[in-house]
């Protein structure tokens, strides 16, 4: 409806625009001029133009860097990594330096410490009591050799290290024999026969300066005490020095 109202006003304009300049270049010489007309509607989008030419290149910039900031604060610890793999073995190290000589070894200086004793006392030993050893089977060795003394039967460590002991008892039916160092019980042998018996045992013990070695007689024993029929020895020696 508004499309044919503007066709219809604009042909009446452009009618009047023909009849009027029409009478006045008949009647007079210098006519008004005429209402101009009302635009006409835009028309539609043109195509585009070709592609222009390439333009100059523009001039090169120039980059700049900031200065370095200050140094930030340490991150917490991070989370251990794996385990790596074993690195190939490095090179040998330089030699150390030559060690101090050694003393001289002379097995004649080195301490002797022994003993071997027998029972020639015609007592039964009393039950848990220390059995008395009260003649010596070497009384006179050489000098160097000379051999530790027992006292009641108990041998007191003069030399610190490790020491072998034996002993031999002669009984009948029965008989139980304890090892002591010091207070202490070591071991318990015993043996049992329907005639006589000689038992034996041994053991190594090691030993500090002080301490005392001995066999002590247990209530179950028949320990013989005839001369003709004994055999109750004890020995013991060090094997190697520990100090």
């Amino acid at each position: 409806m508004a499309s044919q109202w503007l066709i219809c006003s604009t042909s009446v304009l452009l009618l009047m625009a023909s009849v009027f300049p029409a009478v006045t270049q008949d009647s007079c010489s210098g006519g008004v001029p005429g209402i101009p007309g009302i635009p006409g509607v835009h028309g539609p989008n043109g195509r585009d133009g070709p592609k222009g030419e390439k333009g100059d290149p523009g001039e090169a910039g120039e980059s700049t860097r900031g200065q370095k900031g200050e140094k930030g604060l340490w991150g917490p610890p991070g989370r251990p990594g794996l385990k790596g793999e074993m690195g190939l073995p490095g090179p040998n190290g330089y030699p150390g330096k030559p060690g101090e000589k050694g003393r001289p070894f002379n097995p004649s200086n080195q301490r002797k410490s022994f003993f071997s004793y027998k029972r020639l006392i015609p007592q039964i030993p009393d039950a848990d009591t220390t059995i008395d050893f009260n003649s010596e089977i070497l009384p006179n060795p050489d000098g160097q050799f000379q051999g530790e003394p027992l006292t009641n039967g108990t041998f007191t460590c003069v030399t610190k290290g490790v020491y072998f002991f034996s002993y031999h008892i002669s009984a009948k039916s029965r008989v139980c024999i304890e090892l002591k160092k010091a207070s202490e019980s070591h071991m318990i042998l015993c043996d049992f026969s329907e005639g006589f018996l000689v038992t034996s045992g041994s053991a190594l013990l090691e030993l500090e300066v002080g301490d005392t070695v001995s066999l002590q007689a247990t209530r179950y024993n028949n320990i013989v005490t005839s001369y003709s029929s004994t055999s109750h020895t004890f020995t013991g020696f060090l094997i190697f020095p520990t100090a």
